[in-house]
């Protein structure tokens, strides 16, 4: 174990400390002890400190006590000519100094004006983004738990120049690993090379630049602490739980470019706990030993060509990528990219243009397979900013294919062009927008291309279903109109398909346990009338899921016999939820919130919470930041909720669920619902007219209230009483 790192530890310990006390005796002689003290919308405090300690720091006289642990963690300096065994000293050097992290970063939020972004994306004249909110978080955390994300880096300091910097980044992003980036070396940045090679960095691109400080690492750090306990299920203060799931289930690492310091070796060392290996370019001691890390805990003087896939190999990380033969990179890193007017070549479809994809399904002889063709100008026939109609149409085939798979294919379109640099992808069906940028024509991107990306990815990832895939683009006004047409005729066909199912006409539900990653007793049950709650997938996916990958997520249900028809119980569900549970949720009701409610995992795009002084529910959805009814935001909510419990009153769901018959349909139905954010409520007008319509309340939109309205339960009674809500004179739900 090398002395020289260690000992390098416990000196950068020592003076993060001595820096950070100074700054929290300071901040309360100027605030006082009782100044509230947090990260922006976020419901686990500071969370390092509270994953680990279990302590809850609110205010500033909170984090005495936390410096108070930090100095017991402290161990003496090394002394020249003693040898002792350093390894666990450098270990609680390092978790002191993640404690401290905490603190110093949540001290930058009492600056006026606060140095980092609130958001995804940085700003013109600000590139950091600091600590991640509570939305940031459960959006992104779903790309951990499906394996899109397979992993992170966390980058401290800066390439030798930029083009060296955006070459990683690039392989990074090709290998669809998150970039989590802090920290500096000789005055410069990481994220700052990124931004002068002309690299959009931010959220949407997975290059997410935290702060120039050393210390801004921790929200790395923070980030993962806080996916255990939202989707884990790991109590705060269960240190052992924490760094267990970090180690096995949050595959990360850290790279460090340029001169190590001792700093930098004291926050490597806090890494080190969470079995987060660190590999770096300089010639620094390296400690070759499994153990805490998976495999060797630092590695040193590897060549930049060569770092990414060193890192991935010392972490263990398993990355699956289908090379595609296409001009540009391809990776789900690009799938949030923008392309604004100025970098546009041309627009496809859009306000302006007609536009629109569609997948049918053909007998294998009328499929010949790999066959692109375009009918019309190609993407660099047209002049720079140029706005074009487009129809995409892919035909399939395939012995085990079912037209029932068609839109489930067809869905996929978005996601799969969106991976392709220099293509931004919004909307589906005939709703399409898309814009294509200079860089990429100018780099030979053609449509045909658009084909090599859909015959490669649908192959790729539904080869069960799928044996043939030809691919025609249309530019040509008339025929894009012309099958416009035939294209929104299937479209209503199968929405009257899907509409006609119900849950009395199916034999088998499917169950989802993807997110089992993260929440290990979780399972989803999906009916045709209730949707995932992460809403990504229907009854229809689950089908196409299992057909095409037998022994996955996905699995049949046999419903057995009825038990509670009203509340949605059966015995066969209940005994798969039991087993699929580790035994851990005996009975499961598929339409109540308040016996028995579904397990949540944390990836659910809104919640349903019961209001008892109203005899409603309210919905907030995740988009919402503000404080709602139930006297939490959805931050709070989803951290009490998530990671697998079963929490009668308040249950996780898809934003489709409001509008199915069989919305809470055991304790009342829509009937039910007294708040929802405005935002919501008018996306979801439609829908919620037709129910009300439906249970004799035609005028239930307007009953409705928003936070326009009331802002808490009382608010809400008083709006229901004014306006006539039917909730008031149904049966009571407690």
């Amino acid at each position: 174990m090398s002395k020289i790192i260690l000992s390098g530890v416990i000196r950068g310990a020592h003076e993060v400390y001595a820096r950070v006390e100074k700054k929290v005796n300071a901040a309360i002689a100027k605030f006082g002890a009782d100044k509230e003290v947090k990260l922006p919308n976020t419901g686990y405090y500071l969370p390092v400190i509270y994953g680990i300690l279990g302590m809850k720091v609110e205010k500033l006289g909170d984090m005495l006590p936390v410096l108070a642990k930090c100095k017991e963690l402290l161990p003496p300096q090394v002394a020249d000519a003693l040898w002792v065994p350093y390894l666990g000293h450098g270990l609680d050097a390092g978790m002191q100094t993640l404690f401290c992290f905490d603190m110093e970063e949540a001290l930058k939020y009492l600056e006026d004006p606060i140095p980092y972004v609130l958001g995804e994306d940085p700003t013109e004249d600000n590139l950091w983004l600091g600590a991640a909110d509570d939305i940031i978080m459960r959006k992104r955390g779903v790309e951990f738990v499906d394996g899109s994300a397979p992993g992170f880096a966390a980058i401290v300091g800066a390439a030798p120049n930029k083009e060296i910097a955006a070459a990683m980044a690039k392989e990074l992003q090709e290998k669809s690993i998150y970039v989590f980036m802090a920290g500096s070396h000789n005055g410069t940045s990481f994220a700052e090379q990124l931004h002068e090679a002309g690299v959009q960095v931010g959220w949407p691109t997975r290059l997410v630049p935290f702060g120039k400080d050393t210390s801004a690492a921790i929200h790395a750090v923070g980030f993962a602490t806080r996916a255990a306990m939202a989707f884990g299920g790991v109590q705060p203060g269960d240190y052992a739980g924490i760094l267990r799931y970090q180690k096995n289930r949050v595959f990360a690492f850290v790279v460090a470019l340029g001169t190590v310091t001792d700093e930098w070796y004291a926050a490597a060392a806090g890494a080190i706990n969470y079995g987060f290996p660190t590999i770096a370019d300089s010639n620094i001691p390296q400690i070759l030993v499994t153990g805490i890390c998976t495999y060797e805990h630092v590695v040193s003087n590897i060549p930049h060509d060569q770092i990414v896939q060193k890192a991935i190999e010392v972490r263990g990380l398993k990355i699956h990528i289908s090379k595609i033969d296409i001009p540009v990179s391809y990776s789900p890193a690009y799938e949030g990219e923008r392309i604004g007017k100025d970098a546009m070549h041309v627009e496809l479809g859009g306000p302006k243009a007609d536009g629109f994809e569609f997948c049918q399904t053909l007998p294998l002889d009328q499929v010949e397979d790999g066959k692109f063709t375009v009918i019309g100008k190609d993407l660099a026939d047209f002049e720079p900013g140029t706005v074009t109609p487009l129809a995409i149409w892919v035909e399939v085939a395939g012995r085990n294919m079912q037209a029932d798979f068609e839109p489930i294919l067809e869905r996929q379109i978005h996601h799969l062009l969106n991976g392709a640099e220099g293509i931004l992808h919004i909307g589906q069906r005939d709703i399409l927008w898309m814009r294509v940028s200079k860089k990429a024509v100018g780099a030979g991107l053609s449509l045909k291309h658009f084909g090599t990306i859909l015959h490669a990815k649908l192959h790729n990832e539904f080869g069960k279903i799928v044996d043939k895939v030809q691919v025609t683009l249309y530019t040509d006004p008339a025929k894009v109109k012309e099958l416009l047409e035939k294209a929104r005729h299937t479209y209503r066909e199968r929405e009257e398909r899907l509409g006609a199912m119900t849950d009395e006409t199916v034999e088998l539900f499917y169950s989802c346990t993807l997110c089992q990653s993260f929440a290990p007793d979780h399972v989803c049950v999906i009916t045709p009338e209730r949707p995932g709650l992460c809403g990504a997938y229907n009854w229809l996916d689950g089908k196409a899921a299992f057909e095409i990958t037998p022994t996955g997520p996905n699995q049949p249900i046999a419903k057995g016999d009825v038990i509670d028809s009203n509340l949605g119980q059966w015995t066969g569900v209940n005994q798969f939820v039991y087993q699929n549970s580790h035994e851990a949720v005996p009975s499961f009701s598929a339409y109540s919130l308040m016996v028995d409610p579904m397990t949540s995992c944390g990836c659910f795009e809104a919640i349903t919470v019961l209001l008892p002084m109203a005899n409603a529910v309210m919905v907030v959805d995740r988009d919402y930041a503000g404080m709602t009814p139930c006297g939490m935001p959805f931050s709070t909510l989803a951290g009490s909720v998530g990671g697998g419990a079963q929490t009668p009153g308040f249950v996780g769901m898809s934003k489709f669920y409001i509008g199915s018959k069989k919305f809470i349909s055991g304790d009342g139905g829509i009937a039910r619902l007294a708040w929802l954010p405005k935002a919501l409520k008018e996306s979801q007008k439609e829908v919620i007219d037709r129910r009300g319509q439906e249970i004799g309340v035609p005028d239930l939109y307007d009953k409705i209230a928003t936070e326009a309205d009331a802002v808490t339960e009382e608010e809400v009674v008083a709006f229901m009483e004014k306006v006539g809500h039917p909730a008031l004179t149904m049966d009571p739900m407690m």
